[in-house]
């Protein structure tokens, strides 16, 4: 059933250099088929080919000659016009109920165009000196691409183009310049309107352009016909879908358009490498094309000479082709030695047809057919196209996503010194700044800001500033987070050298007086005064002094456990013994009259329950503090820019406040009783010195609530020792330094007999009878 290849062309086919290697890719593939004896055994594949010309009505008219006979176009309908064209697509299309696509599809494509666009957008590209023999980086440069114009055919392609390429931008914030139809029906109309919309699309510096040779022939006409006329350069970079097809003639022609794309992008369809068809190229002989018709014509174009045939006179002048000339010295944009994606396509298509047929002549279909002797000629085109679906070994329809994209970056290479900034504005917003679209404008055309407080941006033109994490903040310039510092009152501060030295200062004041007291404890004004109250007292002051080295440096579980608390119980037992003496010196005072019976509650009974009674009460409420909600550590992230306060929560704020509103009770009941007090005699009377020093101690406590909540950090707690030294340093100097006084510089006055004396001679209010009473009581008091 072997039969002779058929070759079938129009006389009035319009030769196109680069779409010549669409037709060696057909020869090749069907010769290759006819010579595996395992695929379509015992049958010769043929072929016809048709030019249809970019052109509908010639498109319709081929489509239709292939399901009729040689002598009638089925059906009988001549087709002039573009009106009718549209009709007869729809006929043919319902004549192919089984269409299949050979070539890719285009979506793919667009994913690849946003993401070249996006490689500019976000990375560095280096430029290497070609004469630099080492090939090093020379210089590093970022760009950014999000401003782009788009160019397309006024058709349903071009607006489909458009369409879908417009939502794929904006999802990735790439904004159109200008978005221009052309209308390709009329090539004057095209360049009119391309040259009306100069200061649109001259504005963007990188043009998508989507179509055929016909719209690149327009665009660059136009530039260069404004190029003269305004004598400036509007070289651009363009990026090209894969329709377009170099390949307009001879090179002199070409060359003028291919120097107007000197850098430009150009996507291609996926091709495969097959070694055999660049053999079979290099092997083409113009002197013996082997019933190739187009490869003698074909030849004297590329190679610019006449091909001399047998029996011809040959021409006088001219270039003569001798055969020999290489085709592989051809530029690419003539001619190509590797098997382009069309060509691939074809290749393919070919392929699939074969094991299409090579499947349903194996199936049932097949051998009954044979036995009816029929020709493989009559099988209907659904039946072929659904075993290609079922049997065939190569897919029609690739997927290239990927693989387009993945070749297309590892092989980007740069023929033009300076890449253009495809921006809406010049300004880029620096790191430490975000952008801020004005209102009416595209995401695309922004301006810039600094970041607010508290955040930060470290790449170039970020849509917003992020907060740094917790333990960290903005550096001065907002571009990254530096870390915290820890922040509380360490010993090295300033501030805590001076609360130390003032801690051991009055620590030691309160060490001496207490050494004072004790070695002067037979003295009548330390007798008088109760010396073990005088020294509960001393001590508790001294350790009031001294628990504020709980708050000094950095806080941990136990010291934040212990430290309020130890604080409170200390200062209570302070205010409970001067609450004491304050009640002794009243209690005395009235033993003095006669008949009064308050002398027998003079002793050191009375003494014991109140030093003891109430900061046992105080304890009470710290042990249920602790015991519900202690203190514990915290580590505050934001009260202080770029620091973290480290310090003890209080745990739970009632019970704090109780403990601080007990301390305050103590206080004002001994501030009233020694108020109450303050016009006895004045010898052994420390009503007013008492006052005096609850005056201040209250006030100091008064001022310490507000102050300390209105700080932070270091500061609270420097507020808060600083309260416990006034307060106990008000009570020591009120009370003790009058007696250290008189013990020390004034020890005449330091005995019985001349104290009575000297306040009966003066106004005390009481006579010697009553004072040594008096003084009796106090001593025993």
């Amino acid at each position: 059933l072997r039969s002779p290849n058929v070759l079938q062309c129009f006389s009035h086919y319009r030769l196109i250099t680069n779409n010549y290697q669409q037709f060696l890719a057909l020869m090749f593939a069907v010769s290759q088929v006819n010579k595996d004896f395992l695929l379509l055994p015992n049958i010769t594949l043929g072929f016809h080919i048709y030019g249809h010309f970019q052109r509908e009505i010639v498109f319709s008219l081929n489509s239709l000659s292939m399901l009729s006979s040689r002598d009638q176009v089925v059906p009988k309908i001549s087709c002039h016009k573009i009106l009718f064209c549209l009709w007869m697509m729809n006929l043919i299309f319902s004549i192919y109920p089984s269409f299949f696509r050979i070539n890719p599809k285009e979506s793919p494509q667009y994913v690849g165009l946003v993401q070249l666009l996006l490689y500019f957008q976000w990375n560095w590209v280096g430029l290497v000196d070609p004469e630099d023999e080492r090939g090093e980086f020379q210089l590093l440069l970022y760009f950014q691409w999000n401003w782009v114009g788009l160019l397309a055919p006024a058709d349903d392609r071009g607006e489909r183009f458009v369409s879908t390429l417009t939502p794929m931008l904006q999802e990735k914030e790439i904004c159109l310049a200008f978005t221009l139809m052309l209308q390709l029906g009329s090539v004057q109309i095209s360049l009119k309107r391309f040259i009306l919309n100069f200061h649109t699309w001259s504005k963007a510096e990188v043009s998508i352009m989507f179509g055929e040779t016909l719209v690149t022939i327009t665009v660059i006409t136009a530039v260069l016909f404004l190029e003269k006329l305004k004598k400036i350069s509007l070289r651009k970079v363009y990026i090209f879908t894969s329709h377009l097809k170099f390949g307009l003639g001879e090179s002199e022609e070409t060359l003028p358009y291919i120097k107007r794309f000197h850098g430009s992008l150009n996507f291609r369809d996926h091709s495969g490498d097959i070694s055999e068809f660049s053999h079979f190229l290099l092997s083409l002989d113009p002197l013996n094309p082997q019933g190739d018709i187009f490869l003698p014509l074909w030849w004297e174009i590329v190679f610019g000479c006449k091909i001399h045939k047998s029996g011809e006179i040959p021409p006088k002048g001219g270039k003569q082709c001798t055969g020999k000339e290489k085709v592989q010295n051809l530029p690419n944009y003539t001619f190509e030695e590797r098997m382009t994606g069309e060509s691939y396509n074809v290749f393919n298509a070919v392929y699939a047809l074969a094991h299409a047929l090579h499947a349903m002549c194996g199936s049932r279909v097949g051998p009954t057919m044979m036995r009816l002797g029929k020709r493989i000629s009559n099988v209907q085109s659904w039946q072929v196209i659904f075993l290609a679906f079922d049997s065939v070994h190569r897919p029609l329809d690739w997927n290239i996503e990927m693989e387009m994209w993945n070749q297309l970056k590892n092989s980007l290479v740069f023929l033009f010194q300076t890449i253009p900034f495809a921006r809406c504005g010049m300004k880029r917003c620096q790191t430490g700044e975000r952008r801020r679209v004005p209102e009416g404008e595209q995401v695309c055309c922004y301006q810039c800001e600094a970041c607010p407080e508290g955040t930060f941006s470290n790449q170039t033109d970020a849509a917003d500033c992020e907060p740094c994490p917790e333990d960290q903040y903005p550096n001065k310039d907002n571009d990254q987070c530096i870390a915290k510092k820890i922040h509380f009152l360490a010993y090295q501060d300033t501030l805590g050298y001076i609360l130390v030295f003032l801690v051991l200062f009055l620590s030691g004041i309160t060490s001496a007086v207490l050494v004072i007291f004790y070695k002067q404890h037979d003295t009548p004004i330390v007798k008088a005064n109760n010396r073990d109250l005088t020294y509960i007292l001393l001590v508790s002051l001294l350790l009031c002094f001294l628990c504020s080295f709980l708050l000094i440096g950095q806080p941990g579980k136990l010291t934040c456990l212990f430290q309020q608390s130890a604080f409170a119980i200390l200062f209570s037992l302070a205010v409970s013994s001067v609450l004491e003496k304050t009640v002794m010196v009243v209690l005395a005072f009235m033993a003095t009259k006669p008949g009064n019976k308050t002398r027998k509650l003079l002793g050191k009974q009375l003494t014991i329950s109140i030093v003891i009674a109430c900061p046992l009460i105080q304890a009470v409420i710290c042990a249920t503090w602790l015991g519900t909600s202690p203190p514990y550590p915290n580590f505050d992230f934001h009260s202080l820019y770029g620091e973290i306060i480290l310090e003890c929560k209080q745990g739970s704020a009632v019970m704090f406040y109780c403990v601080l509103s007990y301390l305050g009770l103590l206080a004002i009941v001994s501030f009233t009783m020694a108020f109450l007090a303050r016009k006895l005699p004045d010898s052994f009377n420390e009503a007013k010195f008492i006052t005096f020093s609850m005056l201040v101690f209250c006030s100091v406590w008064i001022s310490f609530l507000p102050t300390y909540l209105s700080t932070k950090g270091k500061s609270m707690v420097a507020v808060e020792i600083f309260s416990i030294l006034a307060s106990g340093a008000a009570l020591l100097a009120c009370i003790f330094f009058p007696k250290c006084y008189i013990i020390l510089l004034r020890p005449d006055l330091n005995c019985r007999e001349n104290i009575l004396v000297r306040y009966a001679k003066g106004k005390g209010g009481l006579g010697l009878p009553d004072l040594k009473l008096y003084f009796e009581a106090c001593c025993l008091a």
